[in-house]
């Protein structure tokens, strides 16, 4: 039996589709360039392996023999001096891992304790192992500073392969690593994604050149003339240049040169109204959610769905009317939640949103997640 729903929803209130993001700061749409994720790494070997390391592995056994060497070891040599490798050629509970950490945004300072994670590179198994001491260096190859050392016992999640495994606070860094914000007298304000394009990045320079406080809370600030304070400069310096979507240059004012974090500070704390976004979905198929802009319209189509026939934009002569009782196209959301009514899985929503917008029947931005 097919059950005909016609979408015919009555006068829909026009506060909920005008609504905007509101209450959000500066700082919740950018970040600093220079303010990244960095990631240490190194070679090591893992010790106490029961059986399934890396065997007979030539680069494992050379590598075993010079740590055993550096440690003081006895281990034989060639006639050319060079470490004879048969007394550990194989060692199969020895196995050489990749080992990886992450560094916060806001850098490392020398004494930090990191966590790492470890990838055996052709051990069976890393169930058991102990990391000796290796040497963490950055991500450039050809940069050998050493900044921090990483070792301690693996832990190997049920959830993950056993070739891999992590060290709960196993590295602790040698060296300090900063995060460099300023250049040339300018930061660069990098947009995120979920937000970036030309319309915001257009938004934050405007908002930025025409403030009229940025020099407010310094002891100076009620000496500054008057062209100073409507231009939102200090002598003309402050100035905000959208370069695409995604980034815009700040040049820091002369009189916060010596103060960069406090202009900073203030620059992150000052607010952003957004252009409407309702008009976008969306979806996370992993998780089965799925998020509707209160302005996505549809095309008049029929769903047909199973046992279901629904019929959305103004079929039979049922119109969704607008706020000034004029016909307006069909919502998503009303679709949505029509199906949701009929107990339609999220998996087959989301399968119908794809074909719609396949058709070219969805009037809105599609995301996934």
């Amino acid at each position: 039996m097919f059950i005909r729903l016609a979408l015919c929803i009555g006068v829909l209130l026009a506060t909920a589709s005008t609504l905007r993001a509101g209450g959000m700061k500066l700082g919740d749409l950018c970040r600093l360039k220079g303010q990244e994720t960095n990631t240490l790494q190194g070679l090591g070997l893992v010790v106490g392996l029961r059986g399934t390391g890396d065997g007979d592995s030539a680069p494992t056994s050379r590598a075993l023999a010079r740590m055993m060497q550096l440690m003081g070891g006895p281990m034989s040599v060639d006639s050319v001096g060079n470490l004879n490798l048969t007394d550990v050629e194989d060692a199969k509970n020895v196995a050489m891992v990749f080992v990886t950490a992450k560094l916060p945004p806001v850098g490392a300072q020398q004494g930090d304790v990191l966590d790492v994670s470890v990838n055996a590179i052709s051990a069976k198994s890393l169930d058991g192992g102990y990391l000796m001491l290796t040497p963490m260096l950055g991500p450039r190859a050809d940069n050998p500073t050493v900044y921090a050392m990483a070792q301690g016992r693996l832990s190997l999640s049920p959830d993950a392969p056993a070739t891999t495994a992590t060290i709960q606070g196993g590295m602790k860094m040698e060296a300090n690593v900063r995060a460099s914000y300023v250049k040339d007298s300018k930061i660069t304000l990098i947009i995120d994604r979920d937000f970036a394009d030309f319309n915001t990045a257009q938004r934050i320079e405007d908002e930025i050149n025409s403030l009229t406080s940025l020099t407010m809370g310094n002891p100076d600030h009620s000496r500054l003339t008057g062209a100073s304070r409507r231009s939102g400069s200090v002598s003309g310096q402050t100035q905000a240049k959208a370069i695409d979507q995604l980034h815009v240059e700040v040049l820091i004012p002369a009189l916060y040169k010596d103060n960069p974090i406090k202009f900073i500070s203030f620059l992150l704390n000052i607010p952003i109204q957004l252009a409407n976004r309702s008009k976008r979905v969306v979806i996370n198929e992993a998780d089965g959610v799925v998020v509707i802009g209160d302005d996505v319209e549809i095309a008049p189509v029929l769903v047909t769905h199973r046992n279901l026939r629904i019929e959305a934009g103004g079929g039979g002569g049922f119109v969704e009317l607008g706020p000034d009782g004029t016909p307006s196209a069909a919502k998503l959301k009303s679709l949505a939640d029509a199906l949701g009514a009929l107990d339609v899985p999220t998996e087959d929503l989301i399968a119908i949103i794809k074909t719609l917008k396949a058709k070219g029947d969805l009037y809105g931005e599609v995301i996934f997640r």
